[in-house]
């Protein structure tokens, strides 16, 4: 039996990364993305989450997301880590199709509602939407089977700020909202995705095996790999958004802690995830550890069969 998921999300190479892996992945059923902005504007998120669909031969709705943060002023989009139209150096390409006419909202609200206990919302940008369909229709946390974000940390450390992850600080209001809704939350975060790192090497092997796709994530990956190496000195990327697809698909990989979660929503600490000291908001499962080797691997196994998966998508 496949797992109904919708992928939040704002591709970005992490991003592509993660969304090719499940679409590879005949345990999931990739109904939809939805977008958002972050690592691009949700104009161009839009338009990537529907090429990576076009490129996979994968039937999946696109719903177009919130342009904006639910209170704070936007952030300009992370083009230094992902370049200017997300996938690197690889060049803008027009989608083949288009986004359905609903929101991004509308949509995670009515799939839920329609499939009661079914979807998980795995949610690899800001959180933006999800806090625009908690408003639209508050039954979704009761009608969604549970969500999984990549973003925080449990530890006091960030990768835009010395205390804030970039998903949560684009959004913190939103992302707030999430960790107080009454479902069942997931936080994969830099506790656990900076513990898993692929090299270019294992790019080179997943063009190998995938050409179309595998060369795809490689040549975008290539930009990747120097922003990285700028930051760290090890020409290696972290696996952000992949992460939060294998807690889906293989959670023994990753050790979990319980602890209610709040957002630092103002000041020089804004954007930090840190426990919740107060009454009134269940446990988030939080990722403290991981099998980093374990993680990789898979990664690399499901990638390697992406172009057969969607050569089999297009005969059939």
């Amino acid at each position: 039996m496949t797992q109904k998921i919708i992928i939040d999300t704002d591709p970005g190479i992490d991003d592509a990364m993660a969304i090719h892996m499940a679409f590879a992945d005949d345990r999931l059923d990739v109904i939809g993305l939805t977008t958002i902005f972050g690592n691009v504007t949700t104009a161009i998120a839009t338009r990537n989450a529907l090429r990576l669909g076009e490129m996979a031969h994968y039937p999946t709705d696109v719903a177009a997301g919130e342009p904006v943060p639910l209170a704070r002023a936007p952030q300009p989009p992370a083009d230094f880590v992902h370049g200017g139209e997300g996938f690197g150096d690889v060049p803008a390409a027009p989608a083949i199709g288009s986004a359905i006419a609903s929101s991004a909202a509308e949509y995670l609200c009515a799939q839920c509602a329609a499939h009661p206990g079914e979807i998980i919302i795995c949610a690899v940008g800001p959180l933006t939407n999800l806090a625009a369909a908690l408003a639209h229709d508050p039954m979704i946390a009761k009608n969604a089977k549970s969500v999984v974000i990549m973003g925080g940390s449990a530890a006091y450390h960030g990768n835009v700020t010395p205390c804030a992850e970039a998903n949560i600080w684009n959004d913190p209001d939103a992302a707030d909202a999430v960790f107080a809704a009454d479902w069942q939350v997931t936080m994969v975060g830099l506790d656990v995705t900076e513990k898993t790192q692929c090299t270019p090497a294992d790019f080179d092997i997943l063009a190998a095996k995938a050409p179309k796709i595998g060369g795809f994530l490689r040549d975008a990956a290539a930009f990747y790999f120097d922003f990285h190496e700028q930051k760290t000195g090890v020409r290696s990327c972290f696996m952000h958004d992949p992460s939060a697809v294998l807690a889906i698909t293989d959670p023994a990989m990753f050790e979990i802690e319980d602890m209610p979660l709040e957002v630092v929503c103002t000041g020089d600490e804004i954007g930090r995830t840190k426990r919740f000291n107060g009454t009134g908001r269940r446990n988030v499962h939080v990722a403290m550890g991981v099998n980093s080797v374990a993680a990789r691997e898979k990664f690399i196994a499901l990638v390697s069969i992406a172009d057969s998966m969607a050569n089999k998508r297009m005969i059939g």
